[in-house]
């Protein structure tokens, strides 16, 4: 289980966060605390909840469900 939440964490760090201006833009742009973004960010990801997942695809005008084909679950 650890490890899905590890492609999610490093999907969006690598694909979304890193081609934000700055960690804190990506929190504002998102709904998101910054603490939460720095977890995002971990080499090792966290057990992101189903709701911050919503969040981040609601911002980019995405389904949950569509997000998950993109990581290739």
């Amino acid at each position: 289980m650890s490890d899905i939440n590890k492609r999610i964490c490093n999907y969006i760090a690598k694909e979304w966060v890193a081609k934000a201006k700055s960690n804190r833009a990506f929190a504002t742009d998102h709904n998101l605390d910054e603490k939460t973004v720095r977890k995002l960010l971990r080499p090792e990801g966290y057990r992101i909840p189903v709701k911050t997942l919503e969040k981040i695809c609601e911002a980019r005008e995405i389904k949950i469900s569509d997000f998950f084909s993109l990581i290739g679950l």
